[in-house]
């Protein structure tokens, strides 16, 4: 028993010396690029016209729908950028980069952060938006979270400074918390999680507290899909329907209507069986009872989208909210392609590396024409982030917030030991990143008044009806 005792132990000796080793290997890497490289930003010679970008992504979108994709876009430069994932997906691939890839969320920006109720009902703080997740430059990501604070905080009307110093905590949380997870084992480090109650309870803004302590009440009182059942439908005799309210949800009429329903029945029912069989046979006790498509989000208007509205026999409502999946924009900018031919297998299985913990109902589908989708929940429980509430001090701690809910969802595709051997302790790589953001961020408006100056020569077309 003793000389067990003894090889376990030599077994765990030989492990922090591989983490040492490691974090000296991240070390070394800075001497082929440098921490302070990072704050380069100068746009390629041949850099392609951000509104060419943009019209090249619509293709295969749905055309009645892209005015309403531009209407939002030119709210401010923030939801630009929202929008213009593809255009900083192509700049990135010239930006310098260590070699070290790992799972990226691909559209890394601070509204796709929020807190969300796990299978088991416990709120957590995550990234919650996949649709361009692809294995990529670890530091894209990082890049363009930073960058969405020094253009929101722009936005709001905060300082040069405040805005500059929301970037530069993003990547000093991310810096802290990934030499925290250096130090845990890869299963803790599959354990981990961010408690969204906690996280409330660390910030230093009381009426602010007392508010989201009110959201997380409401959020978890009653069931998400009773709540949008009383919200989203109707009784159209004796049977519920999902509520039009155009051009944002509307049904599809007359033969493409049906064409549709038919297309998203067989859809529901590939859907299932990529599912686990306990979530199967809870699913057959629910039948399709109405569909609607529903416009959702900036970059993705335009492309198929909407929910479903399941019944059970007795009654209870499941809303499923079903996405069209498209090649994600990483993919022209990396070396390495997709290993997936189902693009919306692509998303699932990166949400499902990336999330502490996912939708019980996430999977994926297609149609006939073999156009992809993937299918979760349409709410469950989730708590968005109010920026128009923020203050500096707010917003700041939500930047750390994100910058740390990021490096947990890159510890588990990654080498923390690595990352935060070339991140180093001190503050040279968050400063980098911080001047990369303030760089960006002007780019980021010059491209927002091309986008204005195309709207105003015809060249894009808006809508009036939103």
């Amino acid at each position: 028993m003793s000389e067990k005792l003894e090889e376990n132990k030599d077994n765990l000796s030989d492990s922090v010396i591989s983490k040492t080793k490691r974090f000296a290997k991240g070390k070394a890497l800075r001497k082929t690029t440098s921490r302070s490289l990072h704050r380069q930003w100068k746009p390629s010679e041949k850099r392609e016209d951000p509104v060419a970008v943009l019209i090249n992504t619509n293709i295969g979108r749905i055309e009645s729908l892209l005015p309403i994709r531009y209407s939002r876009m030119m709210e401010s430069p923030f939801s630009f950028f929202r929008g213009a994932a593809a255009i900083m997906a192509a700049d990135l691939a010239h930006s310098p980069n260590t070699g070290i890839e790992l799972q990226l969320c691909g559209d890394c920006h601070l509204m796709n952060f929020g807190g969300f109720a796990t299978p088991e009902r416990k709120l957590v703080f995550d990234i919650n938006d996949f649709d361009e997740t692809l294995p990529g430059p670890w530091e894209w990501d990082l890049k363009r979270l930073a960058t969405s604070f020094a253009i929101a905080g722009r936005w709001k009307k905060f300082s040069n400074k405040v805005s500059k110093e929301m970037a530069w905590q993003v990547a000093d949380s991310y810096k802290r918390h990934m030499f925290e997870y250096s130090k845990l084992s890869a299963l803790q480090i599959w354990y981990a999680h961010i408690d969204l109650a906690e996280l409330i309870e660390r910030g230093d803004d009381e009426e602010l507290k007392t508010f989201q302590k009110k959201r997380i009440k409401k959020a978890l009182e009653y069931s998400a899909h009773e709540k949008e059942f009383a919200k989203l439908t109707h009784k159209e005799g004796s049977r519920a329907r999902i509520k039009d309210e155009p051009p944002l949800i509307y049904h599809p009429s007359g033969e493409e209507g049906e064409r549709l329903l038919r297309i998203v029945e067989e859809a529901h029912l590939r859907y299932i069986e990529t599912l686990s069989d306990d979530k199967k046979i809870l699913l057959k006790r629910y039948s399709l009872h109405d569909l609607a498509i529903k416009v959702v989000g900036v970059g993705s208007v335009g492309t198929l989208c909407g929910i479903s509205l399941l019944m059970s026999a007795t009654g209870e409502p499941i809303f499923l909210q079903f996405k069209e999946a498209r090649q994600s924009v990483l993919e022209p900018n990396l070396a390495t392609k997709n290993k997936y031919s189902h693009q919306g297998e692509r998303i699932v299985m990166g949400q499902k590396l990336m999330q502490s913990a996912s939708d019980m109902f996430l999977g994926w589908t297609n149609d006939d024409q073999n156009k992809f989708f993937y299918i979760r929940q349409l709410r469950d429980a989730k708590v968005k982030p109010l920026l128009e509430i923020m203050k500096p001090k707010n917003m700041t701690a939500y930047a750390r917030a994100c910058g740390w809910a990021l490096a947990r969802a890159h510890a588990r595709t990654g080498d923390p030991s690595i990352l935060s051997g070339y991140i180093g302790k001190n503050d040279e790589f968050a400063n980098a990143i911080a001047e990369f953001s303030v760089l960006y961020a002007d780019q980021n408006d010059a491209d927002y008044a091309k986008m204005l100056d195309a709207i105003k020569k015809g060249r894009l077309s808006i809508s009036t009806d939103i």
